[in-house]
C-alpha cells in the first residue's frame, strides 16, 4: 500500500448523526492533471462545505467553500463524489465505499437543512450579498426581456387578426341581406371597432411599459456593473492581504530570535503540522530492483515518541556546540526583477531536435543569471547536514544525513526551469564562506565538449567533498532530458568514512506547449567504502495514474551484511524523514509477485526540511537565499570567475539585448580559441601536443571507483591571498 494510500484513511468526526451541525474528515480532492488528487481536510458546517490543506489551516486560511443549498451531489463510482454549484465543481474521492457513503449522507442532510433555512428566510427579502443581488438582477432582466418578447408577439397577432375581422365585417355589411340581419351585422361591426380601440390602447400601454423597462434596464445594468467592479476590487484586496500574510509568516519563520536557537534544517514545524504523524500505521511502496518493504510505526517505547517528532536523534557527539557570535558580512537578499520579455521557443528549438543542448545557440531569454558552476555550488545550500554528520559517532546515522544531503540538492530545482549559462572553457567560480559557514568551494570548467566541471569543497567542520560532473542533455521534442555523469565523493576527516554516489536524471516537461515543470527520477546508491554500508534511494517519476504524492523519495539504509536499519521517506522538494527499524518480517507478495518485507519502525524523525523561498522570489527567477548571493560582486576573485562574466552580469541587470550581443561575442571568441588550438594540434602531429590544461585541477585515477577524473591540485587560495593571477587566461 502506498504512502499516499496511507494518508487517505480519513480521521472522521464519527458517523453523521441526525441534526449534526458539523462534520469533518480527510478526503482526496482533484487539483489538476499535474498533481492529480491531493489530500485535503474538509469541514461541513451550516450548509457550507469548506476545505483546507491541513487541520492547522482552519485557524487562518480557507482554500475554498461551496454552498450546498444550490449544489448538485452526484456519485460517479464506489468512492467518488462530485459536487457542483454555480459553475464550480469539486471532484472528491474517499478511501473506501463506506466512508464515501458517510460523506454522502452527511452532505444530503446538510443540503436539505440548508434549503429549508433558505426558504424560511427568503420571503420578500432582498438578497443580502453582492453576488446574490447581482445574480437576482441578472435573472430579473432575463425574465423581463422574455416577457416583453411575448407581448410583442401578441401585439402583432392582435393587429393581424383585428384587421382581418374588420375586413370580413365590412364585406358582410356590403351584402344584400334582410333588415334584421343587417342590424345584427352593424352591431357586430361596432363591437369589432371597440375591440380594435381596446387593442390599440393595450398595445400603446405595452409600448409605454417597454420604454419604461428599457430605461430601468439600463439603470440596472449600471448598478450591476458597479457591483461587479466592487466585487473585483474586494477580491484584489483579499489577494493583497493574503500575500502580506504569507510575507509576515516568512518573516516570522526567518526571525533571528528563532534561528539563533534552532539549527537550520531542523526547524520545528508549526503547531498542527504534525497531524499526519499522529497516525499509528504507515506504509511505503516496494522499491523496484531492490528489496521490497513495508514499514509500520510501533506504539511501543513511547518515551522515544515523546522526545520530539521532528528532531533527528543524535549521539552526544552530534549535538551542536556553542559558538561565539561574530560580526558577519551582510549579503544581498534581492536582485533586479526579471523583465517580462516574450520569445517563441519553438522557432528556436524545432531545428535542434536530437542535438546536444550545449551545442544549441540560445538567447539569454531562456537563461537565468547564474552559470552551471554556480548551480553546482548550490548543492551546498544545506551544508549543515554534513556539519552535523561529521559529529556523529554512528556511521549509520551519518549515512542517513548524507542521504538527506544528496536529496536536498534537488530542492532548488522545483521551480527553476530556466537554463544556466554554459561556462566558458577555463571559467572558474569560488565561494569563500570560511568565516561564517566554515567552508571554501572552487569550481572550474575543465572541458567544453562534452561540458564537464570539477568541484572541490573543504570544510573546517570536518569534511571534504569533490566531484566531476559531465552534463549530457538531449532535446526530445516534448521534453528535455538532463543526465549528470560522474561520481560525487565525500570524506569525513575524523572517521575517514568515504561516501560515493551519483546524481539522478532531470527531465523538463512541456517544452513546446504548456507550463514548464521539472521532474527527478532514478535510483541513487550511496556507499560508505570504509564500512561497506549502503543507502538505496528511489526517486519516483511523476505518473498521472499514481496515487503517490508527487516527487516522492524512499530509501533503505543497510549495514555491510545487507540488514536494514533505517527507512527514509519524503519528497525531494520539501523534506526527508528517517524511521529506525525495530523489527522486520516477511510479508505477502506484491503486485509483481515479489515478496515484501514488513518493517516495524519508531516514529519518523525529521532529517531535512526545505527553507522557504525569499519574498518576491517569483520575480527573481525563484532563487533561494543562497542563490541570490552567488553572483554578488566580490573583490579579489580570480580573473576567470563567473561573477566577472559580462553577459551574465548584463542579464542580471535586466539589459537582455546587450547581454545577447555580449554572449554572442564571448562564444565567438571561444570558438576562435578552439580553432587555434586545433590548428596547433595539427601542426604538432610529429610532436606531443598537450592541449588545454585546467588551471587548478589535474587528472588522477581514483583508487575506489577506478575512474580518471579531475581533482583539485591546490594553489588557488594561495594565489588569492597574494592576488597573483598571472597564470590565468583572458577568457572574457
Amino acid at each position: 500500500m502506498s504512502d499516499q494510500g496511507k494518508s487517505s484513511v480519513s480521521t472522521l468526526a464519527g458517523a453523521p448523526a441526525p441534526g449534526s451541525d458539523t462534520y469533518k474528515g480527510w478526503l482526496f480532492k482533484w487539483t489538476n492533471y499535474l498533481k492529480g488528487y491531493q489530500r485535503r481536510w474538509f469541514v461541513l458546517s451550516n450548509g457550507l462545505l469548506s476545505y483546507y490543506r491541513t487541520q492547522a489551516e482552519m485557524a487562518h486560511t480557507c482554500r475554498g467553500t461551496i454552498n450546498l443549498a444550490t449544489a448538485h451531489i452526484d456519485t460517479e463510482d464506489a468512492c467518488n463524489i462530485v459536487l457542483s454549484s454555480g459553475g464550480r465543481t469539486y471532484h472528491l474521492k474517499a478511501s473506501t465505499e463506506v466512508e464515501r457513503q458517510r460523506w454522502v449522507t452527511a452532505l444530503e442532510l446538510a443540503k436539505a437543512k440548508a434549503i429549508r433555512m433558505m426558504n424560511d428566510q427568503s420571503g420578500d427579502e432582498e438578497p443580502t450579498t453582492q453576488s446574490d443581488r447581482s445574480e437576482g438582477i441578472q435573472g430579473t432582466l432575463k425574465t423581463l426581456i422574455s416577457k416583453l418578447d411575448d407581448l410583442s408577439t401578441c401585439n402583432d397577432l392582435i393587429a393581424k387578426h383585428g384587421a382581418a375581422l374588420q375586413r370580413s365585417l365590412s364585406e358582410l355589411e356590403a351584402l344584400r341581406v334582410p333588415v334584421e340581419g343587417g342590424e345584427k351585422i352593424k352591431g357586430v361591426n361596432e363591437r369589432a371597432t371597440l375591440f380594435r380601440i381596446t387593442s390599440n390602447a393595450m398595445i400603446n400601454a405595452c409600448r409605454d411599459f417597454l420604454d419604461l423597462a428599457e430605461t430601468h434596464s439600463r439603470r440596472w445594468q449600471r448598478a450591476l456593473q458597479y457591483e461587479r467592479e466592487q466585487r473585483i476590487h474586494l477580491e484584489e484586496t483579499i489577494e493583497q492581504l493574503a500575500k502580506q500574510h504569507n510575507s509576515l509568516e516568512r518573516a516570522w519563520r526567518e526571525a533571528p530570535t528563532l534561528s539563533a536557537n534552532t539549527p537550520r534544517g531542523s526547524e520545528r514545524p508549526q503547531k498542527g503540522e504534525a497531524s499526519d504523524e499522529d497516525e499509528d500505521t504507515e506504509y511505503f511502496d516496494a522499491m523496484e530492483d531492490s528489496p521490497a518493504f513495508i514499514t509500520v510505526t510501533t506504539t511501543e517505547n513511547t518515551q522515544h515518541r515523546s522526545v520530539s517528532l521532528t528532531l533527528w536523534p543524535v549521539s552526544p557527539s552530534c549535538k551542536d556546540s556553542g559558538k561565539e557570535l561574530q560580526p558577519l558580512r551582510r549579503r544581498r537578499s534581492h536582485i533586479p526583477d526579471k523583465p517580462n520579455y516574450s520569445l517563441n521557443l519553438w522557432s528556436i528549438m524545432k531545428n535542434c531536435i536530437g542535438k546536444e543542448l550545449s551545442k544549441i545557440p540560445m538567447p539569454v531569454n531562456f537563461n537565468e543569471p547564474l552559470s552551471m558552476l554556480q548551480r553546482l555550488t548550490e548543492d551546498l545550500e544545506y551544508h549543515e547536514l554534513l556539519d552535523k554528520a561529521a559529529r556523529c559517532e554512528s556511521s549509520l546515522e551519518q549515512l542517513c544525513l548524507v542521504a538527506a544531503f544528496s536529496v536536498s540538492s534537488y530542492s532548488t530545482t522545483v521551480h527553476r526551469t530556466a537554463k544556466p549559462f554554459n561556462p566558458l572553457l577555463g571559467e572558474t567560480y569560488e565561494l569563500d564562506r570560511l568565516d561564517d559557514l566554515g567552508y571554501r568551494s572552487l569550481c572550474e570548467q575543465v572541458s567544453h565538449h562534452p561540458p564537464a566541471a570539477a568541484h572541490h569543497v573543504i570544510s573546517q567542520r570536518g569534511w571534504t567533498l569533490w566531484q566531476q560532473i559531465t552534463i549530457s542533455s538531449k532535446f526530445r521534442g516534448k521534453y528535455l532530458s538532463i543526465m549528470p555523469l560522474g561520481a560525487i565523493h565525500l570524506q569525513f576527516h575524523s572517521s575517514e568514512n568515504h561516501y560515493v554516489w551519483r546524481k539522478v536524471i532531470s527531465t523538463v516537461h512541456n517544452i513546446i506547449v504548456g507550463k514548464l515543470w521539472i521532474d527527478q527520477s532514478g535510483d541513487i546508491e550511496i556507499v560508505n567504502h570504509r564500512t561497506k554500508e549502503t543507502c538505496q534511494l528511489k526517486f519516483s517519476p511523476y505518473s498521472y495514474f499514481s496515487r503517490d504524492v508527487p516527487r516522492k523519495v524512499t530509501g533503505v539504509v543497510s549495514d555491510s551484511g545487507g540488514q536494514a536499519h533505517y527507512i527514509l521517506s519524503g519528497t525531494w522538494d520539501d523534506k526527508i524523514e528517517s524511521s529506525k527499524i525495530v523489527q522486520s518480517s516477511k510479508g505477502g507478495s506484491g503486485s509483481e509477485g515479489k515478496q515484501k518485507t514488513v518493517y516495524q519502525t519508531l516514529s519518523p524523525k525529521l532529517l531535512w526540511k526545505k527553507y522557504p523561498l525569499p519574498d518576491n522570489a517569483e520575480n527573481m527567477y525563484f532563487f533561494s537565499s543562497l542563490a541570490l548571493t552567488l553572483n554578488e560582486p566580490e573583490d579579489g576573485v580570480g580573473l576567470t570567475d563567473s561573477r566577472l562574466r559580462p553577459d551574465q552580469r548584463l542579464m542580471e541587470a535586466g539589459r537582455w539585448d546587450e547581454a545577447n550581443s555580449e554572449k554572442q561575442r564571448l562564444e565567438e571568441k571561444q570558438r576562435a580559441v578552439r580553432r587555434r588550438r586545433e590548428a596547433e594540434a595539427t601542426d604538432a602531429l610529429d610532436n606531443e601536443y598537450e592541449g588545454f590544461q585546467p588551471q587548478w585541477f589535474h587528472k588522477r585515477k581514483n583508487a575506489i571507483t577506478g575512474e580518471t577524473t579531475f581533482v583539485y591540485k591546490g594553489g588557488y587560495w594561495e594565489a588569492k591571498d597574494s592576488q597573483d593571477w598571472s597564470t590565468c587566461s583572458e577568457i572574457f
